[in-house]
C-alpha cells in the first residue's frame, strides 16, 4: 500500500488549506484511492492507494503549490481495513510518518520511505521523483499554462492556438519548461513506485 501524508507548510501563519486540499484530491483522484482522503489533526491530510500512478499524481499535485511537506510511505496495512483513512494503520503509515518528517527538511519538501520487505529501497526511487520535482519547481506560470494543455491531451499546435502564441514560441516554452521530459518520465516513475509496492 502507498500512503501519502502531507503537512501544510507554515500553517500557523497561512490560511488553512487542508479542507480544500481534501476536497480537491478526492475529486481529482478519488477513483484511484482505497479510501477517501482524510484530514488528520491540525493541518495534515492523508491518502492511501494501491495504484502507483495515482500516488505519483497526488504527490505532483500537492508539490506543485509548494504549500506542503509530502511524505510517501510504502508497506503493508493492518487488516481488516479501517472504515476511513485516518483510522488505518500499519507499516506503510509508519513509513509515511517518517517520510513527512524528513520532507520538512528536504529541498523540495518531499521524502519517501519504504518499509522493510518491499520491492525496492527508498533510495532507488526517491531521487528520481525529487529530480522531477526540481524540473517542475523552475517552471514559470506560462510554462504551466502550456503543460496543463499538453497534459490534458492537446497537441502542441492546438496548445499554441489556445494560448494565442506561435508554434515556434510554444516549442521554445515547452523546451525551457521541460514539459516533454516531465510527461515522458511520469509512467516510468509510476512503474518504479509499483515495484516498490510489491513484497520482495
Amino acid at each position: 500500500m502507498i500512503v501519502i501524508t502531507a503537512d501544510q507548510v507554515d500553517s500557523t501563519h497561512r490560511v488553512d488549506l487542508a479542507g480544500s486540499a481534501v476536497a480537491t484530491v478526492n475529486e481529482l483522484f478519488g477513483t484511484g484511492l482505497v479510501l477517501p482522503v482524510d484530514r488528520n489533526a491540525g493541518d495534515e491530510i492523508q491518502a492511501m492507494t494501491e495504484d502507483a500512478s495515482t500516488a505519483l499524481q497526488v504527490i505532483l499535485h500537492l508539490a506543485r503549490s509548494e504549500q506542503w511537506s509530502i511524505g510517501c510511505g510504502i508497506g503493508a496495512v493492518r487488516t481488516p481495513l479501517a472504515a476511513n483513512t485516518r483510522e488505518a494503520a500499519g507499516p506503510s503509515f509508519v513509513a509515511a510518518r517518517q517520510a513527512v518528517e524528513s520532507a520538512k527538511r528536504a529541498p523540495h519538501r518531499f521524502s519517501l520511505s519504504v518499509a522493510p520487505g518491499q520491492g525496492l529501497e527508498a533510495e532507488d526511487v526517491a531521487p528520481l521523483i525529487d529530480l522531477l520535482l526540481f524540473v517542475r519547481s523552475r517552471r514559470t506560470p506560462e510554462g504551466w499554462e502550456l503543460y496543463d494543455l499538453l497534459a490534458a491531451g492537446s497537441t502542441q499546435a492546438e496548445a499554441a492556438a489556445a494560448l494565442d502564441i506561435s508554434p515556434q514560441a510554444a516549442s521554445q516554452r515547452a523546451r525551457v519548461a521541460g514539459i516533454r521530459l516531465d510527461l515522458s518520465s511520469q509512467p516510468g516513475l509510476a512503474r518504479l513506485l509499483a515495484v516498490a509496492n510489491t513484497r520482495a
